[in-house]
């Protein structure tokens, strides 16, 4: 395996950082490429550091050079010209090329319960998901007409540390400690499945130069999914507070803020569980390990070993204020 190299574009995001690590751990020979500007994920130190603007392809050019990869997996890449920029720079020198799509790409709102990987593609609300579903249109045809190595995967809500679930992310807990409101979407009871990023890794890893992937599209998710009025519960037990909950309509967000709207109506509002058999079928014996309420804690403390890291959104926060007020019961 030593000698089996993968390429990521990116490798110091919340997702991308825990598989190069997993990777690196399984014996492959990792080189990643982006603009070393991360101040949250460093570069793994076993890993490769290429360093380019991935959106210049001279510089990608200048920066890889001639080598060629057995994997190259492209976290960067959000819109169609995005994509085939990296298939012209790598096409031809791998033999699996993996997209890193998203899950908020299938039907929303799902007809039918559990999601599988066989769920339309469809989503009005969100442009980001109408963009992601562009690049998998965009690969398919490649796939069937020119015969590109390729694999799609869809990540769902996949988080770390880093990362609390909601919008703002520290703003919401900072209120919890401050004993304000805090404002969750609809009635708190659609069910959400959230992913801890080293239970995805352990899984994507298995599909890494794997011919039974390619051509092939898979979600991979956790098997938890709480409700959103028990995702701020663990939140503020971890936090050591009592939450005060205040159910706001998703509708009356979008019409409050657009773009925070359309990660609820597009994504967010909707009940979300996904059918993992697809993913196991390729990786036996894979399931995730880490509860939310795990996750939860390794926020609050990771935030709370640096104040540096719990800042506020004070737009946001002032537009909490003012739809809790407007729809406080």
């Amino acid at each position: 395996m030593a000698s089996h190299r993968v390429l990521f574009i990116g490798g110091t995001g919340v997702i991308s950082s825990a598989c190069v690590a997993e990777s690196v751990a399984k014996g492959w020979e990792v080189t990643i490429l982006n603009r070393g500007t991360s101040t949250t994920h460093p570069a793994h130190p076993d890993a490769e550091a290429l360093t380019a603007d991935v959106r210049d392809a001279a510089a990608v050019s200048r920066a890889v050079g001639a080598r060629e990869f057995d994997v190259v997996v492209d976290f960067l890449s959000f819109t169609p010209d995005q994509v085939q920029q990296q298939l012209d720079q790598f096409a031809r020198r791998t033999g699996q090329y993996v997209f890193i799509s998203s899950a908020s790409a299938y039907q929303t709102p799902p007809s039918r319960l559990p999601v599988t990987e066989s769920t339309p593609l469809r989503n009005p609300f969100w442009q980001y998901s109408r963009d992601k579903i562009a690049c998998e249109d965009l690969l398919v045809r490649a796939y069937r007409d020119d015969e590109l190595p390729m694999t799609v995967v869809r990540p769902s809500h996949t988080y770390d540390h880093t990362l609390p679930p909601f919008e703002g992310r520290w703003t919401t807990i900072e209120r919890m400690r401050q004993g304000k409101e805090v404002l969750v979407h609809g009635d708190g009871t659609s069910l959400w499945t959230i992913t801890h990023h080293t239970d995805f890794a352990r899984a994507f890893v298995g599909l890494l130069g794997r011919r039974e992937a390619i051509g092939e599209a898979f979600h991979i998710t956790g098997d938890e999914a709480p409700s959103w009025n028990r995702i701020y519960a663990d939140i503020a037990e971890a936090a050591g507070v009592e939450p005060r909950l205040v159910h706001v309509p998703s509708d009356a967000v979008a019409a409050a803020d657009e773009e925070f709207g359309a990660s609820l109506l597009g994504d967010k509002a909707h009940t979300m569980v996904f059918d993992n058999s697809k993913i196991r079928s390729l990786v036996p014996g894979w399931h995730a390990t880490v509860p939310f309420r795990q996750g939860a804690q390794e926020i609050v403390d990771w935030h709370d070993a640096d104040p540096a890291r719990r800042t506020v959104d004070a737009e946001l926060d002032a537009l909490y204020d003012r739809l809790v007020a407007a729809h406080r019961v």
